[in-house]
């Protein structure tokens, strides 16, 4: 398994320190863990994203009509006084 430096402000420290002493771990293995969910929300992001963008490159955009239906749904009405 590779191994790397990582550097992070003290107060993160010290919070990786208290979770690692709470879950009778290592800081390594506290660490190695917040990564790899970090890694996979990203990923997931990255994921979506492109998905968005090969849906509007190939011209897949929501019409005018379902647009409106959906603030006509969420959106509360507007009223002027």
């Amino acid at each position: 398994m590779p191994a790397f430096t990582v550097r992070v402000p003290q107060d993160i420290a010290d919070k990786l320190d208290d979770i690692a002493t709470k879950r009778d771990r290592s800081r390594s293995y506290v660490a190695a863990e917040a990564i790899s969910h970090f890694v996979a929300l990203e990923a997931s992001h990255v994921s979506e994203i492109e998905a968005g963008l090969a849906e509007a490159q190939r011209g897949e955009f929501a019409t005018a009509a379902d647009v409106a239906g959906v603030l006509e749904k969420y959106a509360a009405p507007i009223t002027v006084k």
